[in-house]
């Protein structure tokens, strides 16, 4: 994404309304800074929400560990 979005409020786009609703913050869900992060695994899940002071240097083991869990099984219906 590139251009300004919403994250709080009644314009928040359908993304971030479903991040913070998996893993909920300190302020009732609301983001208070842009740099907010959330760690989602390979099945699409939720991981973790981390506050803007967590360095993503710091997140290296867990978005690391996130990695090494293989992707689910994508079945087709040939």
């Amino acid at each position: 994404m590139f251009a300004k979005i919403d994250v709080n409020g009644s314009k928040t786009i359908p993304l971030y309304n479903w991040l913070k609703r998996e893993q909920g913050g300190l302020l009732g869900g609301r983001i208070k800074w842009n740099f907010t992060k959330f760690l989602v695994g390979r099945d699409g899940g939720v991981i973790a929400r981390y506050s803007p002071t967590h360095s993503p240097e710091k997140l290296a083991d867990k978005i690391e560990a996130a990695l090494a869990v293989p992707a689910p099984s994508r079945e087709t219906n040939d």
